[in-house]
């Protein structure tokens, strides 16, 4: 293929990707509405793209600017003069570091556990599959926060960390991290503070005067905090930061390996070889916002949250499921709503609204992620729009029968044909077989919704494993 061809091509693929832009993806990208920095960053990731983070004796300038913004984010976590940070890839990276990290300090505790309310991203419980660690799970209060007395109930001679988020993904509230913290310091046990949405954003709603549950270094027994420069900083995708009070702290997260004839192995990161890219990205973001400029941007995110939370409110057929205390909002319905629908005709209209499906008792919900560029007003107007069109098509019906069977089904006893079928009967592979979503997800979430977790779970891995496969030539 030509440049030109090339070029052709990638617009084309791109043309069915969510808008990066605009603040109406409100999951997923984060955008601050500044196209200067957008094209700035853009730049830097493409200057360094070839730079290889894997040693920074060889490429001293990533090095320098990892520095750089684990110092700015210092001052945002009222960090201590020894905090140290790392940079990685994504929020589920820097949580996994933070859980590694933690187990390999105990090399003493046979079968080690962290502890964590059931609101905690699921990047936690990755880091349980992937690192053989048991991951105790303590239910959430009625207000949605961790339960601080159960959570220290829960502490044994197994644990190794502690985590509180702020805020937890789902619900947007931030946990009581003092009494977490207390309880784990009581104990000799880390406490990792999920801040990977908050850690942006929740220093300057301080700033601006309002109520923000403490949750930084300055709480004492806080020993890790997990913030990302992709969300909230505004960043190119490939970035977040993992501090960690003291250096002694950070020690186990680090791999070594000299035992073989090639070079001495040695890794800050789950990776070895990381492009320059990201971090160049981020530091020139984080270099043209400033301080000042991230207030501003806090100050706007926050009152776009603000005035949706507040219409949201007013409409009929939604509730909140809590006051968002930084920029996520989540709802459920209210009354004889369908939420699944809703996202349909946000998409119909332009805007992408993440739905959230029950758990326990929880009903499912809609989820959205404010950014700077969001503008509320067009936000509700569409809102006010797709309610009406759900209560007027009514609920997504899923048959007696069909639902029970779902609930009866063994995940680990289904083998591909019985998938398959699966797929299709839920509106996921076609009657050729082939594989994609539909143009409205209502029906599909609908199914999914009626199923237990692990089902879900192996039908959406059978969904990505066969979505995931090149094109057979000639066809």
């Amino acid at each position: 293929m030509t440049p030109e061809e090339i070029r052709k091509r990638l617009v084309a693929l791109q043309e069915d990707d969510l808008p990066v832009h605009g603040g109406r993806t409100l999951a997923y990208v984060y955008d601050a509405g500044l196209a200067e920095v957008d094209a700035l960053a853009r730049e830097a990731v493409a200057a360094f793209a070839g730079s290889n983070g894997l040693d920074p004796t060889a490429f001293p300038s990533l090095l320098a600017m990892e520095n750089d913004l684990v110092a700015f984010a210092r001052d945002l976590v009222e960090g201590p003069a020894s905090m140290v940070g790392t940079l990685t890839s994504g929020g589920t990276e820097s949580c996994l570091l933070a859980v590694l990290g933690a187990r390999d300090a105990h090399p003493e505790i046979a079968s080690p556990s962290i502890v964590v309310p059931d609101t905690v991203h699921a990047a936690f419980h990755k880091a349980g599959h992937y690192f053989g660690l048991r991951v105790v799970v303590v239910p959430t209060g009625p207000d949605h926060r961790a339960d601080a007395a159960a959570m220290a109930a829960a502490l044994d001679d197994t644990t190794v960390l502690v985590v509180a988020s702020a805020p937890s993904y789902a619900d947007g509230v931030v946990d009581p991290v003092p009494q977490i913290a207390a309880a784990a310091a009581a104990r000799g046990v880390r406490c990792h503070v999920d801040a990977c949405i908050g850690g942006w954003v929740l220093p300057y709603a301080a700033r601006l005067g309002r109520p923000v549950t403490p949750w930084t270094f300055a709480v004492e027994g806080v020993t890790s905090i997990s913030t990302d420069l992709h969300k909230y900083a505004y960043a190119p995708k490939g970035a977040s930061l993992l501090l960690h009070r003291t250096p002694a702290l950070r020690r186990p997260q680090y791999f070594a390996h000299a035992g073989w004839p090639g070079y001495t192995m040695l890794n800050a990161t789950l990776q070895s070889t990381r492009s320059g890219g990201p971090t160049a990205g981020a530091w020139a973001t984080v270099q043209a916002i400033g301080d000042a400029g991230y207030l501003r941007l806090a100050e706007q995110a926050l009152a776009a949250t603000d005035t949706i939370a507040a219409g949201i409110s007013t409409l009929g057929g939604l509730a909140l499921v809590a006051a968002p205390e930084s920029t996520l909002v989540a709802a459920v319905a209210d009354g004889p709503l369908d939420v699944f629908t809703v996202c349909d005709e946000m998409a119909v209209r332009g805007w992408f609204v993440q739905p959230q499906l029950s758990y326990r008792d929880r009903p499912p919900s809609l989820h959205v992620a404010i950014s700077a560029a969001t503008e509320p007003a067009a936000f509700l107007a569409a809102l006010e729009e797709s309610v009406a069109a759900a209560l007027g098509a009514g609920p997504v019906p899923v048959d007696p029968g069909v639902a029970e069977l779902l609930r009866a089904l063994d995940p680990v006893t289904l083998g591909d044909a019985e998938l398959d079928l699966l797929l299709a009967a839920g509106g996921l592979a076609g009657d050729g077989g082939e594989i994609g979503l539909p143009e409205r997800m209502a029906s599909v979430n609908a199914l999914l919704d009626v199923a237990p977790p692990a089902l879900r779970e192996a039908v959406l891995v059978a969904f990505l494993d066969r979505l995931a496969r090149p094109v057979a030539a000639g066809t």
